[in-house]
């Protein structure tokens, strides 16, 4: 299961979708993916890809292919690595936790939760969502934010 759902990523799909011809072009999709702090050159995701751009069924295969372990595992590529993937998924979650935490302060409120799912297009006032609720969901110790262990537990739950 991937940590966003198909609507979700419809969505995001076709916000990224600026002229509406249902392909996501590599300049739009490395947009997204500086967004989150993942950094890819054209270039390297045109080599990576094979092609210019992505149809909606590309872009969820490519989503998934980047965003969990257990893609690596179903696909029978779990191996030596894993201890060093052990150590690149902290680490992509410390860069991850930092670009959620806004002001530098080790915790994530939710105000900065919804400026950055807001500033990634993720994020609509009217669709009725709720980031406070989203952070109580995790906060383990009722503070009201989230720290690097609760951030974390949420997205490894989130992936698994």
């Amino acid at each position: 299961m991937s940590p966003l759902g198909t609507r979700d990523l419809r969505r995001i799909f076709e916000n990224l979708d600026k002229n509406e011809d249902g392909q996501v072009s590599l300049e739009e999709l490395n947009w997204l993916l500086e967004k989150i702090n993942i950094h890819y050159s054209v270039n390297e995701l045109e080599s990576s890809i094979g092609k210019s751009s992505l149809e909606f069924d590309e872009f969820l295969y490519f989503y998934d292919s980047i965003s969990s372990e257990k893609t690596m595992r179903s696909s029978g590529l779990e191996s030596r690595e894993s201890n060093e993937g052990d150590a690149d998924q902290e680490t992509d979650l410390a860069e991850a936790f930092k670009v959620f935490d806004l002001n530098d302060d080790g915790f994530i409120s939710w105000d900065e939760l919804q400026s950055v799912l807001s500033k990634l297009e993720l994020w609509d006032k009217r669709s009725g969502g709720d980031c406070n609720s989203m952070i109580r969901a995790y906060d383990t110790n009722n503070d009201g934010k989230l720290d690097f262990e609760e951030f974390k537990s949420m997205m490894l739950f989130t992936i698994s």
